[in-house]
């Protein structure tokens, strides 16, 4: 199955203060990570195969917040990566003020081509998503608080896209599970959604957050995979035979005086050399592996 965006909230960060994944991915980091790298909360991948053309970042002033846009026939997504923490509110403020300074000049016809999505570790627990029958999440301070990320969702027209009920979070030392992660859509943007689950099987080692896979249907711009040639499988005995029939159709060499006979000349034989490259050497379709440049 194919992906093409990662959202991970507390990432790793290595000591060159950068955070570790294949080259089959381009990382985002939140636009005040250089200023406090180990501090980090969110960061976003994005499938190299998907076009620079198509997304672009969006600065959000916080490092627990990761905003990237998505652009296309269809109009535009903003995604927000977000880790909220278990104790303030403060992201949620920011985003609620993200989302009104982003769309008070948008029009009714512009918002219909808005999609929005807030997702992440929201770190709040709930009714309406945990356990119903696990009192013990369900103290005053804790429903207070997710009280105020629902109000924030509502103002935001937001809808919850993951079912209800479905945990994302084992304690470790409780052994229980819990709700602590979301996905949010805008709900005119519902129909959009061919799916969005956990995904138990692809579990991390050593982590206590199950995955979410959401399934979005939207195309989006790719790179196209241009055959590279492959010199190294070439016959050269038959390119240098295939080359002198090139050259025989050349002029006669002369002295060469003036820099527009140099020109033509080299024209002349960079035509000849291209030409017996097309036919003689053998072309591969790139790899995963293969060099981009």
């Amino acid at each position: 199955m194919g992906i093409d965006v990662v959202a991970l909230q507390e990432p790793a960060i290595n000591a060159f203060n950068l955070t570790t994944a294949s080259r089959d991915w381009i990382t985002i980091y939140p636009t005040t990570h250089a200023n406090a790298p180990d501090k980090t909360r969110s960061i976003t991948l994005i499938s190299s195969q998907i076009s620079t053309d198509n997304w672009n970042q969006l600065d959000f002033p916080s490092r627990d917040v990761m905003a990237t846009q998505f652009m296309g026939d269809w109009g535009k997504l903003t995604l927000l990566n977000v880790y909220n923490k278990g104790n303030s509110n403060t992201t949620i403020s920011m985003l609620t003020k993200f989302h009104k300074d982003n769309n008070i000049a948008a029009d009714a016809e512009e918002q219909a081509r808005m999609h929005l999505i807030w997702l992440g570790d929201f770190n709040r627990h709930h009714p309406y998503w945990d356990n119903p029958n696990d009192n013990r999440l369900f103290t005053r301070d804790a429903i207070g608080a997710a009280e105020t990320l629902i109000e924030a969702v509502a103002e935001a027209g937001l809808e919850l896209a993951l079912l209800a009920g479905l945990p994302t979070h084992i304690h470790n030392v409780t052994k229980r599970w819990t709700r602590l992660d979301q996905v949010f859509i805008s709900e005119h943007s519902l129909d959009l959604i061919s799916s969005c689950n956990i995904w138990a099987d692809l579990r991390g080692i050593n982590t206590d957050h199950l995955p979410i896979l959401t399934e979005l249907d939207l195309t989006i711009g790719i790179n196209k995979m241009v055959p590279h040639l492959n010199f190294r499988d070439g016959d050269w005995d038959d390119f240098s035979k295939e080359l002198e029939k090139h050259l025989a159709t050349l002029e006669p060499a002369v002295q060469i005086i003036m820099q527009r006979q140099l020109d033509c000349c080299c024209d002349d034989l960079t035509k000849a050399i291209q030409g017996t490259i097309e036919l003689q050497v053998p072309s591969t379709d790139p790899t995963p592996k293969s060099k981009r440049w």
